[in-house]
């Protein structure tokens, strides 16, 4: 099959969306199929034999200079303009406008692909591709009015909340979208019943493919691991990720015990993390890492006595799939989608309630004294990350979605005729 794989941002070593891109992309290749895939900034570090195309927006969020003035020369035309005012009225405009930029591509290149995928755009554009007779899959990671949610309670003031609602005014164009879509893949029975409940899809036309990971680069370190290290991986910044809980948690902690803590993100210059990170006078002991890559990603995980995904949700959670790869011991939240991926039997993780910090500081404490459990618990996560979660597998269940959508293309195609 010809693929065109679409995403409207690709951020290649952190964050579901670019981490998905390109190991679907790589493991379709394999399995014989073409994939060309059509990405706005960042964009992706993909595997040989997967195509990429630019759809370059104005990219104004950029570091280090977000939310930018674009120069005059820099506009190509209407959806420039449009990508612009949306920002400036404190709108977030790529799902939108790159949803146009690659419908207008796609419409004189329909005859050079069998299916379309999209990667959680669930821009209008999208319905010009459906209208126009291309077989499309949508992939929903998680319905972001659960971010929003988040947000929204942490936040601090009515101008603040104001600004965040405006942020999210995106979000109704995307249940518009994703109700009128055809076929939904989302990555978790978890994200399945919020894709129902918070978008209002046909539990009917929602797909779970659980993710997977690389077990050659994501696999046990043959190097001792470092003596109280501590490691989280956070795709941004923000509430939802729990980061606070941890950081309170290891700030109890490392008050009796020699302890760091390796923060896999990149904090928002004098934002609500690196002010707790100063108010709790644990700054030493915490160090942030960004930017590394996969092989940097799975030795600093497997160099770590405990890894720790503290999220208030996560649609699926690839850090705890990672960690239990590199048979790293976790302690994790119940939040989301997070039970179902490190199972609730207790042999690869330890869970507690999200925003619990007594008990996340509790189980913290009692998995960092107990070096037997860890070495239990690093042995069954290794295993079940091998058993469950593999990208060839996610491939194959993907590519028998784009056979079942082509199909029903088709059947949607020659009813319409009749018609």
């Amino acid at each position: 099959m010809r693929v065109a794989l679409l995403s409207y941002r690709s951020k290649p070593h952190c964050g579901g969306q670019g981490v998905y891109v390109r190991h679907l992309s790589r493991e379709l290749v394999a399995l014989g199929h073409t994939v060309e895939v059509f990405s706005g900034q960042p964009y992706p570090h993909l595997d040989p034999g997967v195509v990429l195309t630019k759809v370059p927006s104005l990219d104004l969020y950029r570091e280090p200079d977000p939310f930018r003035t674009p120069a005059r020369r820099e506009f190509r035309d209407a959806i420039d303009v449009l990508e612009v005012a949306t920002m400036y009225t404190a709108g977030f405009p790529e799902p939108l406008t790159f949803s146009l930029r690659v419908a207008r591509l796609l419409r004189h290149r329909a005859a050079d692909f069998d299916v379309v995928h999209d990667n959680q755009t669930l821009g209008y554009g999208l319905l010009r591709l459906r209208a126009g007779g291309l077989p499309l899959v949508s992939t929903i990671h998680h319905p972001i009015a659960i971010d929003r949610r988040t947000d929204l309670a942490a936040a601090g003031g009515w101008k603040r909340r104001l600004s965040l609602r405006r942020w999210y005014g995106f979000l109704t164009m995307q249940g518009r979208v994703a109700r009128r879509l055809p076929s939904i893949l989302t990555v978790s029975q978890s994200s399945a019943r919020d894709i129902v409940t918070e978008l209002g899809v046909d539990p009917g036309r929602v797909e779970v493919i659980p993710l997977g990971v690389d077990p050659d680069i994501f696999r046990p370190s043959t190097l001792p691991r470092v003596p109280g290290r501590v490691v989280a991986m956070a795709s941004a910044d923000t509430p939802m990720k729990g980061i606070s809980t941890l950081l309170e948690a290891f700030a109890k902690l490392v008050t009796e015990r020699d302890l760091e803590l390796v923060l896999v993100t990149k904090p928002i210059r004098g934002g609500v993390t690196e002010t707790l990170v100063e108010d709790l006078a644990i700054t030493d002991s915490v160090r942030f890492v960004n930017g590394i890559s996969d092989i940097e990603l799975a030795e600093l995980i497997g160099s770590a006595e405990i890894a720790c995904v503290p999220s208030l949700y996560e649609g699926f959670s690839l850090p705890a799939v990672e960690a239990m790869a590199c048979g790293t011991p976790l302690v994790v939240s119940r939040g989301g989608a997070i039970p179902e991926v490190v199972g609730e039997d207790g042999l690869c993780a330890d869970l507690v309630t999200p925003g619990d910090v007594g008990e996340l500081t509790k189980a913290l404490g009692a998995l960092l004294d107990d070096p037997a459990r860890r070495e239990a618990m690093s042995r069954a996560g290794r295993r079940r990350a091998l058993e469950h979660f593999g990208w060839m597998a996610v491939a194959v269940a993907t590519a028998t979605a784009y056979r079942k959508a082509i199909d029903d293309g088709l059947a949607y195609s020659r009813s319409q005729s009749v018609g």
